[in-house]
């Protein structure tokens, strides 16, 4: 079977004089598809195999290419936005008949020359197009472990799990509701530390370092944030955790523990309402 979305190895079974005709086998009965005569290699021949890959061109009619595409079917890829439409953004990869990424498949708003991390599928009218749902085709067999640094793409956000992150663009990742923290966003890279590999492979990222190297962090953030205010912040680790993460990016306990950290170093004090530097 000729796959649609794929490289794939096939046999020349007819020459004429706009291309090459091209099947699985020199079998009559075999399914064949058109491979143009610009893209035809010189001293081609009949019964000879090519690798080819398989889409379809501006009339839908299926066509071959020696060309390498940026995306195959299963795989997921970091792809340009060639332009915009009414039925969605077309985008470029590596072909002469740009790929679609319709309304229903994207995630956020997607504008001409933004990159956007895809996976390839056929539609119910038997077309290659591209989705923004990429977690099906991210892999499970990352090389990294526990603590490990790494880098990667946020693809999706749930209130209920967190942000689907899509490692190196290849590998699964989830950072946890409870480990947000900051200007995390849908479309937007992250550094992260993997927290956890789990049975299945998936990695459990987190934003922060481990407590101990995370408390020296938050304290000169918070000492930043008394400078930025004249040498005073107007509210204490007495503030409600709902201020304190909207104002700080931390948890009620982070910001204690950081406050309190300021404090044994004596470069805060605290009143009621506010802390000022010492």
């Amino acid at each position: 079977m000729i796959n649609l979305g794929e490289k794939q190895k096939l046999t020349v079974v007819k020459k004429v004089e706009f291309g090459i005709y091209l099947a699985l086998s020199m079998d009559e009965g075999e399914p064949r598809v058109l491979l143009p005569r610009k893209q035809v290699p010189e001293g081609c021949d009949v019964g000879d195999e090519m690798e080819v890959f398989i889409y379809r061109d501006s009339q839908d009619r299926l066509i071959a290419t020696t060309r390498e595409p940026k995306l195959q079917i299963g795989q997921v890829a970091e792809l340009t936005v060639a332009q915009t439409g009414k039925i969605g953004a077309f985008l470029d990869w590596g072909l002469e008949k740009d790929l679609l990424l319709p309304f229903k498949q994207q995630r956020g708003k997607v504008e001409q020359g933004d990159k956007v991390l895809v996976s390839l599928y056929i539609d119910k009218s038997d077309r290659l197009c591209a989705t923004m749902n990429v977690y099906d085709n991210l892999r499970r067999d990352s090389p990294y472990g526990k603590d490990d640094r790494v880098k990667g793409r946020v693809y999706e956000m749930s209130d209920n799990f967190g942000a689907f992150v899509a490692v190196d663009n290849l590998y699964s990742g989830l950072i946890p509701v409870k480990e947000l923290y900051g200007n995390v966003e849908l479309g937007k890279d992250v550094e992260a530390r993997v927290i956890q590999v789990r049975e299945d492979g998936k990695l459990t990222l987190g934003i922060r370092d481990k407590a101990y190297l995370q408390m020296d962090k938050d304290a000169e953030k918070i000492m930043a944030m008394i400078e930025e205010c004249g040498g005073m912040l107007p509210f204490t680790d007495k503030a409600s955790p709902e201020r304190i993460k909207q104002e700080t990016g931390m948890s009620k306990n982070e910001f204690k523990r950081a406050v309190g950290r300021l404090l044994k170093q004596r470069r805060i004090e605290i009143g009621q309402y506010s802390i000022s530097k010492v």
